[in-house]
């Protein structure tokens, strides 16, 4: 189905992942990894520690290339486009797949200058256009009326949930197709999880959201897809429902039956 208004595709495969070979010099982090992520869905990447989830999540918007020594075979399709193809602007790549990392990292500036930023470094100078998108992507992260009053004080005198929630925003400022959340709740409290779950429930109306969680019971309760690694191999990726209920492989059963992880 497409939207000719926007040009896009509103169902279906936005990220085809074929042959994903990943080295941290000797060492094989991902191994023949294949799978194609659904857009506007959210996708759990989960898994014991240390078995490839941040590994591979990072490959989507290439972080991997500032790791010294790695080493990564395969195509990763983007609407189509493979990622790693020399004619790809990375700086483009990563304003169209944004990351909230583990722990929130506001800029040590005022609330709105941390959402203004991105915008500005891709050329936006008007002050109008700067305020419309300050209050969209707050909106569209779900804190506007908690901080609309104080936008010019500094983003560090935030509780740690609004931290996070503001790297969302910020991540959205920038007009993302996709936004990559690397356990970005596992700091926080149960209210302020809550909170970032039940936006994430919003944002995939306009988002394709992936998270890696270790927590099974976030991964039951917010994505549509799910991806299980093991040891640097994709062992299954099916929707969630099915994949917590009718695992094909006895890795998968044994590890979100709890007998392992």
């Amino acid at each position: 189905m497409t939207d000719d208004t926007e040009g896009i595709i509103l169902s279906g495969t936005i990220v085809s992942v074929k042959g994903l070979n990943l080295w941290y010099g000797d060492h094989q982090a991902l191994k023949n990894i294949n799978v194609d992520i659904p857009q506007n869905q959210i996708t759990a990447l989960i898994g014991p520690s240390g078995c490839g989830k941040s590994t591979f999540m990072k490959t989507l918007n290439r972080m991997n290339d500032l790791i010294p020594g790695v080493k990564i075979k395969g195509d990763i399709l983007y609407r189509g486009q493979n990622i790693y193809d020399a004619s790809v602007n990375v700086t483009d790549l990563r304003k169209k797949i944004g990351m909230v990392f583990q722990k929130a990292n506001p800029f040590p500036m005022s609330i709105y200058d941390n959402i203004a930023y991105g915008p500005r470094i891709h050329g936006v100078r008007s002050r109008a256009k700067l305020d419309e998108i300050v209050e969209k992507s707050l909106k569209d992260a779900a804190i506007w009326d908690e901080v609309k009053d104080r936008l010019k004080a500094s983003a560090l005198g935030m509780s740690g949930g609004q931290q996070q929630r503001l790297c969302i925003a910020r991540a959205l400022a920038v007009q993302p197709d996709i936004i990559l959340m690397d356990e970005s709740t596992s700091a926080l409290d149960p209210i302020s999880t809550g909170k970032i779950e039940e936006l994430c429930l919003q944002l995939k109306e306009k988002y394709t959201v992936i998270m890696v969680t270790h927590n099974m019971q976030q991964a039951v309760r917010v994505s549509d897809f799910c991806c299980f690694f093991l040891l640097g191999e994709l062992i299954e990726a099916e929707d969630t429902k099915t994949l917590f209920s009718m695992p094909r492989d006895k890795r998968t059963e044994d590890y979100v039956t709890g007998r392992f992880g």
